[in-house]
């Protein structure tokens, strides 16, 4: 059933990262990008699941999608907006923004835009960098942002982590640029940090309960809608596993994939969910 507060139903953000699991910026160093045409793609066969759940729950979501998956798989383009979800971008290449130039950035960002619009016949609002790869080194990034014609950004996660992270950031939804909001994913603030509670691999690893104490905590306590994500390969047990990895990264990728179907769709019944542009920019 909804959680809900005293005074009304908040409506969070459930948005996907649509990308395969051979492009986890974690495999980077296992695989090399020229290598990505002769995998086993099963980004059409998860997202179908995904988009069936989602239809099952009565739930619109947000899908940051990879303009490498959306060349390959236009089917899965027209889809996601047949299906009445949104369709943002994940940049092109699923290269961080952090480890790219300025002019890099703006091709990557234009070409994804460019590319899903041409695609889905709708305008593309949002934009997630890969690994949440903005942060204090590369603020820039929101300048090209604004002027490739984005709305808001989904790019900043306002913890410590070993790979991304701005935990000094705000932690709910902020102008970083004239027409352009920033929207973090969801953290809690405990102990005078930030707990990450918005998906991926925290999602699996913690007990479900927890997970959904924290986004309650958001939605009762700060009064403020939660962003979660989570990747069409979190739900795929089956994926080819990759050799060679090391120990962390064999445990960050792989640990509780075969629960977070469930999961996900545990969530879906105990949160009222909605797309990132009608919460944030409160459109119809």
């Amino acid at each position: 059933m909804l959680m809900r507060n005293d005074a009304k139903v908040i409506r969070n953000a459930m948005t996907i990262d649509v990308e395969d699991y051979f492009q986890v910026s974690a495999f980077a160093p296992y695989i090399d990008r020229g290598d990505w045409d002769r995998r086993e793609c099963r980004v059409e066969r998860n997202m179908a699941l995904i988009l069936d759940l989602l239809d099952e729950r009565g739930t619109q979501a947000t899908f940051f999608t990879l303009g490498w998956i959306a060349e390959r798989y236009p089917a899965v383009v027209r889809e996601i907006v047949a299906r009445g979800h949104e369709l943002a971008s994940h940049g092109y290449g699923h290269q961080r923004a952090s480890e790219l130039n300025r002019d890099a950035f703006a091709a990557d960002v234009g070409r994804a835009k460019k590319l899903l619009e041409d695609l889905g016949g709708v305008p593309v609002r949002g934009y997630r960098a890969p690994s949440f790869s903005i942060g204090d080194g590369n603020l820039w990034a929101f300048d090209v942002l604004q002027e490739a014609g984005y709305r808001y950004s989904s790019s900043v996660y306002p913890i410590a982590h070993d790979h991304y992270g701005m935990p000094d950031s705000p932690r709910f939804a902020y102008p970083v640029r004239d027409g352009l909001l920033e929207v973090p994913v969801t953290t809690l603030r405990m102990f005078s940090r930030n707990l990450p509670s918005s998906g991926g691999g925290y999602f699996r690893l913690l007990p479900y309960a927890l997970s959904r104490w924290m986004i309650r905590q958001v939605n009762e306590r700060d009064q403020q809608a939660a962003v979660f994500y989570f990747h069409p390969w979190e739900i795929d047990p089956q994926q080819p596993r990759i050799a060679g990895i090391d120990g962390k990264t064999r445990f960050r990728h792989y640990v509780n994939i075969a629960r977070t179907h469930a999961r996900i769709a545990q969530l879906l019944s105990d949160f009222a969910w909605g797309r990132m542009d009608q919460i944030f920019l409160g459109r119809n």
